[in-house]
């Protein structure tokens, strides 16, 4: 029944019975074989079929959240006992938010040197993406923000607080308030973007509406309208940092408390060896920073 229910979960995610079966590495009559069997063991049916995939069921919609609790009870359960055997080895998946990455080897860096059989791969991913990915066990654990939209149903832990800065040619020096920020001309990052939604009520409650003359995806794309002189960015001030600036160009520290950032895990107990570790060097990086 586990391998039914991955398939399943599969097939719920890529909603297409060829490409869940392209994933899987079988054939798309073996997939329809399993989903069937398991809709026989089950007693109900699970997804609606007409010439196409056309959804779940309201009774495979439940099946699929058992079906992540099972499933993943069954990984932490299988990489647990290899961890008795062989101590703390394979691959973390870890979702970050793009202002993240210039901070994440604090987090990743010492982990892997506690634990060198380990390996992990750091994937780019909005808020809501490491949300819904770890959900759906595609991610092992995620950093993101902490307090500025729900977070659902994981277990946190503080890494830093993200302050911000205004990036322009302005020769000025000194910290800059949200509402003379919002008097620029500005280039800021897509509306998709968890931190371009905290910068937008700074400056709606700073009396702006808000309206970029530039958006984009792109930190390059961003810096290189600033670097013409005649746009201005807000960005996290440790992303400011880790980023190669144009010439000219500056940053000045915008006035408030900002934004908490940490790591998320799946809400479960006990955790897979892999997050575990990983939650043992957060738990070190917030004691040092209090």
């Amino acid at each position: 029944m586990i391998d039914k229910l991955s398939m399943f979960m599969v097939l719920a995610r890529e909603k297409h019975f060829g490409r869940a079966a392209e994933v899987l590495g079988i054939t798309q009559p073996t997939l329809s074989s399993a989903i069937r069997a398991l809709e026989e063991q089950l007693g109900v049916q699970l997804v609606r079929r007409g010439s196409r995939f056309q959804g779940l069921t309201p009774e495979g919609e439940r099946v699929l959240g058992w079906a992540r609790r099972i499933v993943g009870d069954a990984r932490a359960l299988q990489a647990e006992m290899q961890a008795s055997r062989k101590g703390v080895t394979g691959l973390l998946r870890l979702g970050v938010i793009p202002t993240a990455m210039p901070r994440i080897a604090e987090l990743t860096g010492p982990f892997l040197r506690r634990h060198p059989e380990a390996r992990v791969s750091i994937l780019s991913r909005s808020s809501d993406e490491i949300r819904e990915q770890i959900e759906a066990l595609e991610l092992d654990a995620g950093v993101t923000y902490l307090d500025s939209e729900p977070l659902g149903r994981v277990q946190s832990l503080p890494l830093y607080r993200e302050t911000y800065c205004l990036i322009s040619r302005d020769v000025s020096q000194g910290p800059v308030d949200w509402a003379e920020a919002a008097e620029r001309p500005l280039c800021l990052l897509t509306p998709d973007m968890q931190n371009r939604r905290i910068v937008t009520r700074h400056l709606v409650e700073a009396g702006s509406d808000a309206l970029p003359r530039v958006e984009s995806t792109s930190m390059l794309a961003i810096l290189s309208h600033v670097a013409t002189g005649d746009w201005a960015a807000i960005l996290p001030r440790s992303l400011a940092r880790g980023l190669p600036l144009p010439e000219g160009v500056g940053a000045r520290d915008l006035v408030g408390e900002g934004h908490m950032v940490g790591l998320v895990t799946a809400r479960r107990e006990p955790h897979p060896p892999l997050v575990e570790a990983l939650l043992r060097s957060a738990d070190m990086i917030e004691k040092s920073n209090q």
